[in-house]
């Protein structure tokens, strides 16, 4: 085994000389080393997770003229890992990548169309449709375009993979009891500055901080398939998922309303539009109102995103099974 082979050095349990030997490698102009280098950091599985350093790994890599790196460090300079929320250095950054990057030059593109100002908040928002107070519904229409819809959709359709729980009793993941859909969480090194603009727009819309939430999950449901009556708000946790954004990104299929199980309120929103509705009571405990249903696919392939919102900011590096 070559001691200049950095993967076959980490394969065998020589943590320490392979992550010397991606230095090295970087050092000698090699892009894939300092991108290599910065995921290890970011995810840490193999070495302990340092996102300034990964920040850091990311900039030598982008100097060495990798696009890949120069995107993530985009997402990560935009939502604030390893360092500073800074949209107007991102975009920035975005626009000298895009000299040289067709998909740098699209996702600018882009953005220069969601009508920004300088902090990337949106100039105006659809109004809110209240459509009941218990529980706390309302539609708002056209929040997305239709190419932000389907950027959503390409931001994380390579992840999609069945949707799973974890066992209590074995450990394993298997498979979702009430909800037979496919399903990605697009974390934060996938946050392109469109989807970044996106979680802006639902945190205005929602009247919560960008920090409250989680990360976008991208929902594929095929015919048959359906999201079980269930409730957001989850027993015992400490920072409740108050609120609920789902996006609704495509319209064509059959079926596949969204069902409020106590009062049967019953939606079904188009490509495009936005659902917001309240998942506690005043008093911070959930509320048994807000159990909701998506009812099953009859025809076509219904695809919608979710963004649960908590009561307070949160990490998406340290809650749990989100690795970018």
């Amino acid at each position: 085994m070559s001691t200049a082979d950095p993967e076959a050095l980490i394969a065998a349990g020589h943590i320490d000389e392979g992550v010397a030997a991606l230095e090295m490698a970087g050092r000698r102009g090699d892009g894939g080393a300092w991108l290599r280098l910065a995921v290890l950091r970011l995810t840490g599985d193999v070495v302990p997770r340092d996102l300034v350093g990964a920040r850091t790994a990311l900039t030598a890599a982008r100097e060495a003229g990798h696009p890949d790196a120069a995107l993530m460090e985009v997402a990560l300079t935009a939502n604030g890992t390893g360092g500073p929320r800074d949209w107007r250095l991102a975009v920035a950054l975005l626009e000298r990548a895009a000299r040289s990057d067709r998909l740098a030059a699209d996702h600018l593109e882009m953005l220069r169309a969601m009508n920004l100002d300088g902090e990337g908040l949106p100039r105006r928002l659809p109004d809110l449709e209240r459509l009941s107070e218990r529980p706390r519904v309302a539609l708002a229409r056209g929040l997305l375009s239709p190419q932000e819809a389907r950027h959503v959709v390409q931001a994380a359709s390579d992840l999609l993979a069945p949707s799973t729980v974890v066992d209590p009793r074995s450990g394993r993941q298997i498979a979702h009891p009430i909800r037979t859909s496919a399903s990605a969480a697009i974390g934060p090194t996938r946050e392109t500055l469109p989807i970044q603009a996106i979680l802006k727009r639902i945190a205005l819309l929602s009247g919560t901080g960008v920090d409250q939430g989680e990360p976008l999950t991208l929902l594929a449901y095929q015919p048959g398939q359906q999201y079980r009556p269930h409730h957001d708000a989850l027993p015992g946790l400490a920072n409740q998922r108050i609120a609920t954004v789902l996006l609704y990104l495509n319209q064509g299929y059959k079926g596949g309303e969204t069902r409020f199980s106590r009062s049967g309120l019953t939606v079904a929103g188009r490509g495009g539009d936005a659902l917001v509705f309240g998942n506690t009571l005043p008093d911070g405990r959930p509320d048994p109102d807000a159990e909701h249903a998506g009812l099953p696919v009859i025809a076509g392939q219904k695809l919608l995103a979710t963004r649960w919102i908590r009561a307070e900011p949160l990490d998406p590096w340290t809650m749990g099974g989100s690795r970018g």
